[in-house]
């Protein structure tokens, strides 16, 4: 991602409406569908500025990878130690079979190789350990945003579905999210693409309107993991290493 969507994401990932109810969307869904032991292994990999940590945090303890330094910097002073510096597909230095749960939340579009990525990410599981994975949604909803935060790709739920696939996993879960507001940011979307004033779509709104989209996403968080979703501008995905009788 380029420099500036970092130092936003430090800015505002405290106050901004899509991280504050993202994080209890995913909240809800590791409760109801990852449901990890007491004592988990948690890793988080692209952690960036480290707002996801203090959530993950509730169900075990927590590791987390980041890449870009200033970000990394900030998270480790989150996390309350270092955040390391792996990078995908390889993930140097982080051992086998060691977590219980590795979330991957909005990153793996970044990754050129993804199906690589993802038989990698495997072998770091524990035996009975699972994949949390969110990814962005519709690859006709491309736009600026896409651009200035690198991304290789946005997903269909068949083109997921074929990376876990390929990647020998298996899929436990999936679901579109964030559907609420997907006509809303479908329509933006189209109307920027038309008029060329597109942006990068992570600027805070006012007040009123960032604590009225903060409510309106975080509604989901009551159904995540219990009921089908319409489309949304993301795919939540649980994934699995299949067992060998399977």
């Amino acid at each position: 991602m380029e420099r500036v969507v970092y130092d936003r994401m430090a800015e505002l990932d405290s106050r901004h409406w899509w991280y504050r109810a993202r994080r209890e969307i995913l909240a809800r869904l590791i409760e109801r569908r990852v449901r990890p032991p007491r004592d988990a292994r948690i890793l988080e990999i692209g952690c960036g500025t480290g707002h996801n940590l203090a959530m993950l945090g509730r169900f075990g303890a927590v590791d987390a990878i980041e890449l870009d330094a200033a970000a990394r910097a900030v998270a480790s002073q989150r996390l309350g130690r270092p955040v390391g510096d792996a990078a995908l597909p390889d993930l140097p230095g982080i051992p086998d079979g060691s977590y219980d749960l590795i979330a991957l939340l909005d990153v793996l579009e970044h990754v050129e190789a993804d199906r690589a990525a993802l038989e990698t990410i495997a072998r770091k599981l524990k035996p009975g350990g699972r994949i949390l994975l969110t990814v962005p949604a519709f690859p006709w909803m491309w736009s600026a945003h896409d651009v200035v935060n690198h991304h290789h790709r946005r997903y269909t739920k068949a083109t997921l579905g074929a990376v876990i696939a390929g990647a020998g996993l298996k899929l436990e879960y999936m679901s579109w999210f964030n559907s609420l507001l997907f006509p809303l940011a479908a329509a933006a979307r189209l109307a920027g693409r038309i008029t060329g004033k597109e942006d990068s779509d992570d600027a805070l709104p006012p007040k009123p309107v960032n604590a009225l989209f903060e409510a309106l996403f975080g509604l989901e968080r009551h159904a995540i993991g219990k009921l089908p979703f319409p489309p949304g501008v993301s795919i939540a995905a649980i994934v699995s290493v299949p067992s060998p009788a399977s």
